[in-house]
């Protein structure tokens, strides 16, 4: 019977194998139990400023003249020139049109000479009844007679009376065929030419004169914040409005003052009307113009401010990531008060001097290390040297 075995040959082979397996371990992992390095991340920084932030509500709104006048006739007449050209500025007091006066100047004659007869058919019913007041106590004439001698002489005074009054309303119907501007503004558009026949408040004006220096804007704001309109605004100390056109820039918009606030919230809109007066020396703004308007409630002096661009908005809240003096960049949730321009007031989880990230917020993570890229788009690297360019 034979006792040897071949078991030795099976064992050196499985402790190569097993040493092979290990070597192939060890080359595949490299040698090291860290995680692998990343790339430093190409960012743009803004440092977190203080200063004064102002409490703006924005609303849209339209543009009203101050006044409007439809100028109309107050005398029926054949329009005989037209004195403006349409457009015109013109001043309160300047002749607009004028109309045939020749039949007022015959009214105004004729009434000159009933009151011209009739003063003196009154001198002398004046003078009659007092030469029958004398007679009557002399007993030359009845009390009677004399009674109707003085009622003959207050009704020729009261037929002068009259006559005044008639000459005064055909001077002044003659005064009408001038037609003046009743207010300083702008003129709209010719609607009645010369050679027309004009009648006495008319259907159709003869033009429209718009005041736009000074000029109003309207525009609502939520009644959430009529409060806040009444703690601020006063008529020793209104409230500054700010307007541009909605489709212009808004780099140099008009400033005015709030004039009127309207005695009721709207129920169907939950808004209130307000209404602004601006100077509008230049004629920026125009009637019927949409503008956006900003009310100015309040100016928050040392408000924590950093660049629109810098915060995150997710369901939870806002956050930004803050660059610190390593290189590194940390989420910091925060709270937005406000926006002010291109900037928002932070009211909560930052400090004035910290830098935010405001470009390249997609590719970070908290820890992630940074490389900051200067102005021109180019990178440099961090002043502690420790940003890796990719």
């Amino acid at each position: 019977m034979r006792t040897d075995t071949i078991a030795p040959r099976p064992v050196r082979i499985f402790g190569r194998a097993a040493a092979g397996f290990t070597v192939a371990l060890a080359a595949a992992c490299g040698g090291s139990s860290g995680p692998p390095n990343r790339p430093a991340v190409p960012v743009v920084v803004a440092p977190v400023t203080t200063g004064p932030a102002p409490y703006v509500v924005s609303a849209d709104g339209s543009v009203e003249p101050l006044q409007t006048v439809s100028v109309e006739s107050q005398v029926n007449g054949v329009l005989t020139s037209v004195d403006f050209t349409e457009g015109q500025e013109v001043a309160k007091g300047d002749p607009l049109f004028h109309i045939d006066p020749r039949p007022y100047q015959s009214a105004l004659r004729q009434a000159e000479a009933n009151l011209a007869r009739d003063a003196a058919q009154a001198a002398n019913s004046q003078r009659d009844a007092e030469r029958y007041r004398k007679l009557v106590a002399q007993d030359y004439v009845t009390q009677s007679q004399a009674d109707q001698a003085q009622a003959t002489a207050r009704a020729q005074a009261a037929a002068v009376k009259a006559d005044s009054a008639a000459v005064e309303t055909a001077r002044l119907n003659l005064s009408y065929t001038v037609i003046r501007a009743p207010i300083a503004g702008r003129t709209g558009a010719l609607l009645v030419r010369a050679g027309n026949l004009v009648r006495a408040n008319g259907s159709t004006p003869l033009v429209v004169i718009n005041q736009i220096h000074p000029i109003l804007v309207r525009f609502s704001v939520p009644g959430r914040v009529l409060p806040l309109v009444q703690r601020y605004h006063s008529d020793a100390h209104p409230l500054s409005v700010f307007v541009h056109p909605v489709e212009g820039d808004a780099a140099d918009p008009e400033q005015g003052e709030l004039t009127f606030v309207d005695n009721q919230v709207d129920p169907q809109t939950g808004t209130v009307l307000l209404k602004a007066r601006f100077d509008n020396r230049d004629r920026e703004l125009w009637p019927n113009e949409y503008v956006r308007a900003q009310l100015q409630l309040y100016v928050q002096d040392g408000a924590t401010l950093v660049p629109s661009a810098a915060p995150v908005t997710e369901q939870n809240g806002s956050f930004v990531f803050v660059v610190d003096s390593a290189g590194k960049a940390h989420r910091r949730d925060v709270e937005i008060a406000r926006s002010v321009d291109d900037q928002v007031v932070v009211s909560k989880g930052l400090q004035p001097g910290e830098r935010v990230v405001t470009d390249g917020q997609s590719r970070l993570y908290d820890g992630a290390a940074v490389v900051v890229k200067g102005a021109g788009g180019s990178t440099t690297a961090d002043s502690t040297g420790t940003g890796e360019r990719p």
